[in-house]
């Protein structure tokens, strides 16, 4: 007797696996989608509410201030930064938040204009929010290994490159926006509980992640130049300032994909004590 049934077909029997794998993908990605956007909110809420705490705002007096390595070129961008105004907040409202906040950081140009924390590794703050509740969007952060009120060699400080901008974001963007354009632009205004900053940038780039550029310990002054000396090489742009040993350095570090990262370096050139 002949069977009228028709054989299923080898290739629906891949087929339906292939569907339901497309949909569990589908599924993921929505979620993960879902969760960036909750985390962006809580994020936004939180910046909003500490810009109804505390706002920078300029210091008054400058009597206690220290000019760090001028240049002999009068001509140098560095004469006209040490005359910026210096930034200086309110601490202990910012601590009332959370104690760990350390520094309040603005990078000219960019929507980078934060308080700065430091936890005792550098995992916590790469997804806990300001307020230290969990989140994957995490918080600017100062090196475990640092001492930014002593100010290290080399000070490094971290935050995710939100797409939304927020962060690091715009840091992250930084080499394709005009930013490296306007010289104006070229200044870090850092400022902590002992005393307010002013930094020049001399170097920024993309590079694979890698752990060479956030050293913090130096067997001695040469090793120390051909670090900076290497920083400085691997500039995307020519800022033309000159550092030497004597020098100490700001880093900024974000991600730009999951295996490149976008690094800004910038010299110490002015502070004011609060002692």
């Amino acid at each position: 007797m002949i069977s009228n049934k028709k054989p299923i077909k080898f290739i629906t029997l891949i087929k339906i696996p292939l569907i339901l794998l497309c949909l569990v993908a589908l599924g993921i990605a929505i979620y993960q989608i879902f969760i960036w956007q909750d985390d962006s909110k809580q994020i936004d809420s939180q910046i909003e509410e500490i810009s109804k705490i505390v706002t920078p705002y300029e210091l008054t007096s400058t009597d206690n201030s220290t000019l760090v390595n001028p240049p002999e070129n009068k001509e140098n961008p560095y004469w006209d930064f040490i005359k910026l105004s210096m930034m200086n907040v309110d601490f202990a409202k910012l601590k009332d938040i959370n104690n760990e906040t350390k520094g309040w950081i603005q990078v000219l140009g960019t929507n980078i204009n934060y308080p700065f924390v430091q936890h005792n590794d550098n995992k916590f703050y790469l997804n806990h929010s300001f307020d230290q509740k969990e989140n994957g969007a995490g918080w600017v952060f100062l090196d475990s290994r640092n001492n930014i009120d002593n100010i290290d060699r080399n000070n490094i400080i971290y935050a995710h490159g939100r797409i939304n901008s927020v962060l690091f974001g715009t840091l992250k963007n930084i080499l394709k926006s005009g930013w490296l354009e306007t010289p104006n632009n070229h200044v870090i205004k850092v400022a902590t509980e002992s005393g307010s900053s002013i930094w020049q940038v001399f170097s920024v780039y993309h590079t694979p992640t890698t752990s060479d550029y956030i050293v913090t310990d130096f067997k001695n002054d040469e090793t120390y130049l051909n670090f900076l000396k290497y920083l400085e090489g691997k500039s995307a742009y020519d800022f033309n300032v000159e550092v030497d040993s004597d020098d100490k350095i700001l880093t900024l570090s974000t991600c730009f994909t999951s295996t490149e990262k976008v690094v800004m370096h910038a010299k110490l050139i002015k502070v004011v004590s609060k002692n």
